[in-house]
């Protein structure tokens, strides 16, 4: 029977069994069948003494094409595997070679390419000194399947990490590889551990830009954030992902982490976008917990924080239109009416744009990113077009953009309703009405639950019971009667002491 070879080890054990005990026992304590030990006991000396063996036990069945057919195919295209090279010996000479054959030609092929063989990658171990380089990158987080308020989550995480101590941050990130989000994030970072290490790396954040210009846009930002923090920036060769292992090893930990935690949470739902980001501060953290010894020995090693941050946001102009809109990045944003033929200085952050007018902020919006289909994208606040909606309720039945100033799903059903049972003059104004009273009375996700149940029962929304219904409560305080006790009874207290 076919099994591994008995080597020297094997038959020094049997041999000292051998002495002691018959041929079969010997050979049971030391796990060789009763024939190999009668043929140990008939030759002397190890198996590593023994002149290799220079026969076949059968003939080559590829002896008539190896030299002549295969080994050309071979020095051509070493990639070629040996069932391929197994089905073209099949196609050029059918019927003489069976598919049982595969594994003696797969033995030879690896014999092949070993002696002659393409040069293989190789990996260099290396060693990374306390507070020498710390790394940075993205990875896509949707395998994690995270709903905020019931909604799909398109999120990225980014990770920075210490090649030595391993301590990391990590940070939720809407939208692209960007740079904002790339300087945000390492700045929280080195402001969180108290120092930056010698060498910052990257992966090759140009292939999120489309330009020649723009890469050297990025570069010359890249490389002055660094120079901020006294870092030597250093990027990784454009497809070669494993000279990042550092941070390429800790992004499968990280989910696999997340992934047991949100098991143990028993759901994937979040209330908002800040108590997702509290519990992947929870995750990170309970991680570099597990090295605080190592980072404390690296954090000693760190290169001083300067005196502030630097810039983490892009600054570009706008001009909001007649129309109460702007556009920035082909994202569309609607504006205050006051701001109508202002050009700003728009600050792109990863998550939120704040407009300057001046050295004042007039205005900060939620960030919006480009659907993927048609390239454009929208972040319309119904409560900053609310006072001309209210001067124009007609405008409404035909807005481009009216169905972007629904709040919820269940104001856009209760147009579709109105539109339908009522006059379109009566409906606008009706409808109207109901987004002055879910802004103006801060009940929108109130007034959302009952507009639900009226299109439930079929009812027509009142607006007057309505506002009655949402208004806020008188709150009922107490009355409170405070009794002062008499001086003359400090004096029995004295006494008594």
């Amino acid at each position: 029977m076919a099994g591994k070879r008995i080597g020297d080890h094997q038959v020094g054990i049997y041999k000292k069994h051998r002495a002691k005990l018959g041929q079969e026992v010997a050979a049971a304590k030391t796990g060789i069948s009763v024939r190999s030990a009668r043929r140990l006991d008939a030759i002397e000396g190890l198996p590593s003494q023994r002149p290799a063996r220079a026969w076949r036990t059968r003939s080559d069945p590829f002896e008539a094409v190896w030299q002549s057919d295969i080994v050309p195919l071979l020095d051509a295209t070493p990639a070629l595997t040996a069932t391929t090279l197994l089905e073209e010996m099949q196609r050029r000479y059918p019927g003489q070679y069976d598919v049982a054959l595969l594994r003696t030609l797969q033995r030879r092929v690896r014999t092949w390419s070993a002696s002659y063989g393409k040069e293989r990658e190789v990996y260099f171990a290396q060693a990374h000194p306390p507070g020498r380089l710390g790394l940075s990158d993205f990875t896509h987080a949707a395998v994690l399947q995270v709903t905020i308020a019931g909604a799909m989550l398109l999120h990225l995480l980014y990770q920075f990490a210490l090649a030595y101590s391993g301590w990391r941050y990590v940070e939720v990130v809407l939208g692209g590889e960007s740079f904002m989000a790339l300087s945000s994030g390492v700045q929280n970072a080195a402001w969180m551990m108290g120092g930056v290490p010698e060498e910052h790396r990257t992966d090759s954040l140009a292939a999120a830009f489309n330009n020649k210009s723009e890469q050297e846009l990025l570069t010359r930002r890249y490389e002055a954030l660094c120079s901020h923090y006294g870092m030597r920036p250093s990027r990784n060769n454009l497809g070669v992902s494993h000279e990042n292992g550092s941070i390429e090893a800790r992004q499968g930990t990280l989910k696999r982490t997340m992934e047991q935690a949100l098991l143990l949470r028993g759901h994937r739902d979040f209330a908002d976008l800040d108590a997702y980001r509290v519990f992947v501060a929870e995750v990170f953290g309970r991680l570099n917990a597990r090295i605080a010894s190592k980072f404390n020995e690296e954090r000693a090693l760190l290169i001083a924080l300067p005196a502030r941050r630097s810039s983490d946001y892009e600054e570009v102009d706008a001009r909001v239109t007649k129309y109460g809109t702007m556009t920035v990045r082909k994202v569309l944003y609607s504006a205050p009416s006051r701001l109508v033929g202002h050009r700003l200085k728009v600050r792109i952050f990863s998550d939120k744009l704040e407009c300057w007018l001046g050295n004042v902020c007039v205005l900060e919006l939620r960030r919006g990113q480009p659907d993927p289909v048609s390239g454009r994208g929208k972040v319309v606040d119904y409560r900053h077009l609310l006072p001309a909606l209210k001067r124009k309720p007609g405008a409404l039945a035909r807005s481009v953009l009216r169905d972007d100033l629904f709040p919820r799903t269940e104001y856009l059903q209760m147009w579709v309703h109105l539109k339908d049972a009522l006059p379109e003059a009566q409906a606008c104004r009706l409808m109207v009405g109901l987004l002055d009273l879910a802004g103006n009375e801060g009940c929108e996700a109130a007034l959302a639950q009952r507009l639900a149940v009226l299109l439930v029962s079929g009812e027509m929304p009142d607006l007057d019971e309505l506002r009655q219904e949402m208004a806020p409560r008188q709150a009922q305080c107490p009355t409170v009667t405070v009794v002062l006790p008499s001086l003359a009874s400090y004096d029995c207290l004295l006494e008594a002491a």
